[in-house]
């Protein structure tokens, strides 16, 4: 089993920064809307220049953010396992955000 885990992880190995972007942004898209309600009911006694202003910096500087840094944040998150694991991980976390999106109607 290490042995399939280890040739899984050495084909997937090339593309781990680019699929912990890819993770970063599937879990935005999954979450958004409920960031956005967030700061929705924060920003609703606020003046509608200022709650428009406000979403767009959130929107283009937030979510930017979070996928510029949250990204390396993800992978070093999976290299911090055993090198065999790492293939699946990512692997399984896909699947994983995918059932929870299932499970909010999103497909």
């Amino acid at each position: 089993m290490a042995e399939w885990l280890t040739q899984v992880t050495r084909w997937l190995a090339p593309y781990f920064t680019e699929m912990s972007l890819m993770f970063m942004a599937t879990l935005l898209v999954v979450f958004g809307d409920i960031i956005n309600k967030q700061v929705k009911a924060m920003l609703s006694p606020c003046h509608f220049i200022i709650r428009v202003l406000l979403f767009v910096l959130m929107c283009a500087f937030g979510y930017g953010a979070l996928t510029l840094y949250g990204a390396p944040l993800v992978l070093h998150v999976i290299k911090f396992f055993p090198y065999y694991l790492q293939g699946a991980l990512f692997i399984t976390a896909f699947i994983a955000i995918g059932v929870f999106a299932e499970r909010r109607r999103y497909m």
